[in-house]
């Protein structure tokens, strides 16, 4: 009982720090990050950008790495929780790339969501089973408060000073995006572990 009193405390002390430097710092940072691009010239830079602090936010994420922990754990060593970290960061890093090109040419956002859950579905029949409640869940713990405080607020940085952006779309719709990610990064590694990486440790 004292042990887990006192993991209870550390735990409270340290989202409780955590939470205020990512809303005192990240958020204000993101969204001054997001009205600079949004209203200079070289607005493509959001595209590298978004793909760089997509990977640090994910990789960062204190969810992800207890994720990736206990994944490795139940699988006995089967999936390393390295692997699924860089996995995690890399599909995140994608997506949020994907979303700051959606930002600068002003592509609907229905015609990238859409087609990842029909990709979805499709990849459903040929994933190795055992990614495929992995790859769900991973979908909400990389939408941690790194990701939506920092990612998000560039994302509305972004709409909030270019014409005709929606920030509430845009900004949304970003967090619908780094969901997804997660989900179809996981899954293609299980169809690589199916077809062709066979039942040796995923490492």
């Amino acid at each position: 009982m004292i042990k887990l009193f006192t993991g209870i405390f550390f735990t409270a002390t340290g989202m409780i720090l955590f939470l205020h430097g990512v809303y005192s710092g990240f958020f204000p940072v993101g969204m001054e990050i997001g009205e600079f691009f949004g209203n200079s010239n070289k607005k493509s830079l959001l595209i590298p950008i978004g793909f760089v602090l997509g990977f640090l936010a994910t990789f960062a994420e204190p969810a992800v790495r207890v994720l990736c922990y206990q994944i490795e754990e139940s699988s006995s060593g089967y999936i390393s929780s390295k692997l699924m970290l860089y996995t995690l960061s890399s599909g995140v890093a994608v997506f949020v790339s994907i979303a700051m090109t959606k930002l600068v040419y002003g592509i609907p956002f229905i015609y990238i969501i859409v087609p990842g859950y029909l990709f979805v579905l499709v990849l459903l029949w040929f994933c190795d089973k055992d990614f495929i409640a992995i790859a769900f869940d991973s979908g909400g713990v990389a939408t941690g408060p790194m990701a939506v405080t920092f990612l998000m607020s560039m994302a509305v940085g972004v709409a909030s000073v270019q014409e005709g952006g929606n920030p509430i779309v845009d900004g949304f719709g970003l967090i619908a995006m780094i969901a997804l990610a997660p989900i179809i990064f996981v899954m293609l590694l299980g169809v690589y572990i199916r077809f062709i990486g066979g039942r040796n440790n995923v490492e």
